[in-house]
């Protein structure tokens, strides 16, 4: 349980932007951190590795991934073929109690835009694809779009301009409205322009800021 702790907490902060890429993770200080041992740590830290959150290199040990923008294209084009197949078996098949439960999330992404919340903004629009392709049904979908999702918001911390959100709540609004009357060959297409607008909102590289990871992670403690 510490280790699903620990790994739970390195995923969110990638996520939400909170550990910037190239971060590097030191057993020591994140043992420290989280008051628990290196051993269980490291198993942290190898399992992020295997699902594609952190990068192991020999002699430097654990670290955030810094992708490229060709690594983007990949991400992107990975994205499209399960997300816009997730939105087209979705369409028109939601329940009223689905419905309602994406429209929570993205009421609560837009107030959290709106309030400047960057990280729960970011948090929610990562939970609102992984949502839809919960509801798919396909667990494959939902393991594959795990592993993307990272490498998207460290795209977006080292290529977005600063003060935009990782993906606009109107946006999602949109996307919802079409999967709730839809048919799915129209709600394949709007996916496809969701996440094509995310992909060309990526520009130039931004400054980068590494706080400590004792920082970081203060919120989870043991």
């Amino acid at each position: 349980m510490a280790a699903d702790r620990v790994y739970d907490a390195i995923y969110a902060a990638v996520i939400d932007h909170r550990l910037a890429p190239g971060s590097r993770l030191r057993e020591e200080e994140l043992a420290q951190t989280f008051a628990v041992s290196r051993t269980l740590v490291r198993q942290a830290l190898h399992k992020l590795a295997q699902d594609g959150v952190i990068v192991l290199r020999p002699n430097r040990g654990a670290q955030v991934p810094e992708p490229t923008r060709r690594d983007g294209e990949h991400v992107f084009d990975a994205r499209r073929v399960v997300e816009c197949e997730v939105a087209r078996r979705l369409a028109g098949k939601l329940s009223a109690e689905q419905l309602a439960e994406l429209r929570q999330l993205v009421e609560a992404e837009a107030r959290a835009t709106k309030s400047q919340n960057k990280q729960e903004a970011i948090r929610l629009s990562g939970e609102f694809h992984l949502k839809l392709a919960r509801m798919s049904g396909n667990p494959i979908f939902v393991r594959l779009l795990e592993e993307l999702l990272p490498t998207t918001s460290l795209l977006m911390a080292l290529y977005k301009s600063p003060g935009e959100p990782m993906c606009v709540a109107h946006s999602h609004q949109q996307l919802l409205q079409v999967l709730a009357k839809g048919a799915g060959a129209g709600a394949s297409t709007e996916m496809r322009r969701h996440l094509n607008e995310i992909e060309r909102s990526l520009s130039q590289p931004v400054a980068k800021v590494v706080p400590a990871l004792r920082d970081v992670f203060k919120g989870y403690r043991a």
